[in-house]
């Protein structure tokens, strides 16, 4: 019985920290309502998130102009990959973050936290979606 017991305790604490890892994301992202009313994922200032479709296995295709227009959501030296959340190093050696594979982009024409102006621009960017 003892045993019993310890194995329900042990797998209640490992459901629990799948549960937390899953939920995690990057320090300042969160998922919040636009002013368009919809939930989209938004960095630490509040800033809409965005997804390029030209982007393909982890990898960012936005670079150069491309990157002033749509700014990468960069991860620090020391982030690591958790849950849907992964890491992925750009052309220039910066680390990026990105969402289910999909790196992560704000958009330079926002102009304040809840804009979503973004949303189809070029019919290639997208508004991240938790």
């Amino acid at each position: 019985m003892r045993h019993v017991k310890l194995f329900a305790a042990m797998l209640i604490m490992l459901l629990a920290g799948y549960a937390y890892a899953a939920d995690k994301m990057p320090e300042g992202v969160q998922a919040r309502k636009s002013d368009a009313g919809a939930t989209v994922l938004v960095d630490a200032k509040g800033m809409t998130l965005y997804t390029y479709d030209k982007d393909a296995d982890g990898k960012s295709m936005c670079n150069g102009r491309c990157l002033m227009a749509w700014p990468a959501l960069m991860a620090t030296g020391n982030a690591m990959n958790m849950g849907d959340w992964t890491v992925v190093t750009r052309d220039d050696g910066g680390k990026q973050w990105a969402y289910k594979g999909k790196p992560l982009y704000t958009f330079a024409k926002d102009m304040k936290p809840g804009d979503t102006t973004g949303d189809g621009v070029g019919m290639v960017w997208h508004n991240a979606l938790p």
